[in-house]
């Protein structure tokens, strides 16, 4: 499913895929382009258990940012982190999706051992605060420059950190699914946090390892840069290069860049409308 919100604060694209080979998808995207806040999570676990983590996980986070006057935290910082207000909120809706993930993993014998990975992304005084748990990633395509803003909570990202495997051997393990962290796995989850200025032209993209195990940086890259002017095709032009390229898992990506800066501060928080997307 493919959805375009109306331009305001964040123009947001998505498009979720079950693949070649997943007989279900276990991914669960959200936008709300009012509240400039996007959220994508893979879940992991038996059978449809990881659909149900990544969906609570979503809609949680999404719950949890809408019950706060985001209004009120604007440009507050935390002195003892020296984060804005709204990064730490954030921080702590992911926090409290994880710990909802493991009390119902715990009560219910069909759900035991199910996870999710998890990235979000909130925009507010004209910078994008970051939060993430496992190995979906955050891109940022700013003029020629394509970078990922997320480190991998991975076995082999650590082996990289330790200079005992390269990027490209990692790329190509079997092993490279391997994560070090993720929802709904313990009581408590280290949630990594950044803040980045944003500018007017920078396109965003979120996605699922479905998407980064089956292209190249350089191949996503591409994909942007030719079709940075309309995102809806270049969402389709990705799961189509990953489904293409093997398909071999659920494919999820949120595109999404800044419109009108100046404006984008929502008034009323409790008003906005939730979006959630699940991919069939």
């Amino acid at each position: 499913m493919n959805k375009k919100t109306p331009q305001k604060g964040l123009e947001i694209v998505w498009q979720t895929d079950r693949g070649q080979l997943r007989d279900h998808n276990e991914d669960c995207v959200a936008g709300d382009d009012t509240a400039c806040i996007v959220v994508l999570a893979d879940g992991m676990g038996g059978y449809q258990a990881g659909e149900v983590a990544s969906e609570i996980a979503v809609a949680s986070v999404m719950q949890h940012m809408q019950a706060t006057d985001m209004q009120s935290l604007s440009n507050q910082l935390d002195k003892h982190t020296g984060y804005k207000k709204v990064t730490l909120l954030l921080q702590q809706a992911i926090s409290q999706a994880n710990l909802q993930i493991y009390t119902t993993a715990q009560s219910q014998a069909e759900y035991h051992g199910m996870g999710t990975t998890l990235v979000a992304a909130i925009l507010h005084d004209d910078v994008l605060s970051v939060a993430h748990v496992g190995d979906s990633r955050l891109y940022r395509l700013r003029g020629n420059l394509f970078e990922q803003l997320t480190l991998d909570h991975s076995v082999l990202q650590e082996l990289i950190d330790h200079g005992l495997c390269t990027p490209e051997q990692a790329r190509h393990s079997p092993n490279r699914n391997l994560v070090t962290r993720a929802l709904g796995v313990g009581m408590d989850v280290n949630v990594d946090v950044n803040e980045y200025p944003v500018k007017q032209d920078d396109v965003y993209l979120l996605c699922s390892d479905g998407l980064s195990d089956m292209l190249e940086d350089t191949e996503i890259q591409k994909i942007l840069r030719d079709n940075r002017h309309d995102l809806r095709q270049a969402a389709n032009e990705l799961v189509l290069a990953a489904n293409d390229s093997g398909g071999f898992d659920n494919i999820s990506v949120i595109l999404t860049r800044p419109m009108n800066l100046a404006d984008h501060n929502p008034k009323n928080w409790q008003t906005l409308m939730k979006k959630i997307f699940k991919g069939n």
